[in-house]
């Protein structure tokens, strides 16, 4: 599990420190920096040239750009500095020296094949799942390499529907996600289960199409005694599918594994955004890391609640809440860690954080 990251001189993260935990919830006005925390543990990840002390800037999970566009504006110095503590490992610190048009970091000092292979063999297993994801589609990508082998959901969730079909009758769930109303602990019937938290009645069908290497998915919804017609996902409305890779991400959640997950709530109802918080603290008090980007106080909401309710303890929760200073000569990201107890009581209300309902409600009065 990584337990601390440093950051300093990249995009707005001009130097920042925190401690982080099993669950991690970055929260804050759009344009903060939450999207940049993420992108340094994507670009570690994407990097594999370890010989040659790199990080690629451009990969599979994460395109930055150039070094213009990784370095902090107002840098006083000319390198972009990352450190990380792994496992409570000493603190790995390095430095990369700013070349203004290259599409990698090349490291000066610091930065060891011996360390980022600890890196690498300790965030093997993980599933990133982006702001901008797979929506209905009539056939759906399928990939023995991506899911057969590496167990990847796809950057846009591309591949869940392929997932299910390969593992939803095999695979069962953590006793700790285990949904009550599942018909069993298999794969498939417990990601049913939580979906109808989401949207009620929903059954989830996929059927692999060999000759074009495509999946079907499709939806039925249960009755008093038998089931409705199945219906495409562009029939159905766009959040069920939305949201589909989301729930499979966290169900699929084991001790060790890394999940990051943006903007899980989109086209979500506030309940169903109150479940997947309940479902991310059950995730994360198996042993998996969560980093979650969300605009959501329901998601927060639905992870205090857990607190509260011995879901997980507050000791493995982690609220970060990003906002910017501003000054005569420059602006940076800020972050804000906050603590919530047992109660499931925060430490601090930053402003701007939770207070747009009594905001827009005073203008009513």
């Amino acid at each position: 599990m990584i337990n601390q990251i440093k950051i300093e001189n990249f995009k707005s993260l001009k130097n920042v420190d925190v401690n982080v935990r099993h669950l991690n919830l970055l929260m804050g006005l759009n344009g903060m920096g939450k999207s940049s925390f993420m992108q340094v543990l994507l670009l570690l990840m994407q990097s594999d040239k370890l010989e040659d002390n790199v990080v690629d800037l451009n990969g599979t999970l994460v395109q930055i750009g150039q070094g213009k566009d990784a370095l902090y504006q107002f840098a006083e110095s000319k390198n972009i500095n990352l450190g990380l503590d792994i496992n409570g490992q000493q603190l790995f610190l390095w430095k990369f020296p700013y070349r203004s048009d290259k599409e990698k970091l090349t490291a000066k000092t610091g930065y060891t094949k011996k360390q980022m292979t600890f890196f690498r063999n300790n965030t093997k297993h993980f599933q990133y799942i982006s702001a901008e994801r797979t929506g209905p589609r009539d056939f759906y990508d399928a990939s023995n390499v991506m899911v057969a082998d590496m167990k990847q959901l796809g950057l846009l969730g591309e591949y869940a529907a392929y997932y299910i079909e390969i593992f939803g009758l095999d695979d069962g769930v953590s006793e700790k996600l285990r949904h009550a109303n599942a018909a069993s602990n298999k794969l498939i019937h417990q990601l049913n289960a939580w979906m109808q938290e989401i949207s009620p009645g929903v059954l989830i069908n996929t059927k692999y199409v060999p000759v074009a290497n495509k999946v079907i998915l499709d939806y039925q919804f249960e009755l008093t005694k038998e089931k409705t017609n199945s219906f495409r996902p562009k029939n159905t409305g766009f959040g069920i599918t939305y949201v589909l890779p989301v729930v499979l991400a966290l169900l699929t959640a084991e001790e060790g594994k890394i999940i990051l997950i943006e903007n899980p709530e989109s086209h979500i109802h506030p309940k169903g955004q109150a479940i997947l918080g309940k479902l991310m603290a059950l995730a994360s008090n198996i042993g998996a890391q969560l980093f979650i980007e969300t605009h959501s106080d329901h998601i927060l909401n639905g992870i205090r609640v857990a607190v509260k309710e011995n879901c997980i303890d507050t000791s493995k929760v982690n609220v970060m809440y990003f906002d910017k200073i501003t000054n005569d000569t420059e602006q940076f990201t800020n972050i804000t860690q906050i603590e919530i107890d047992r109660r499931g009581e925060m430490s601090e209300y930053p402003k701007d954080f939770l207070d747009e309902w009594s905001n827009q409600l005073l203008k009513l009065v």
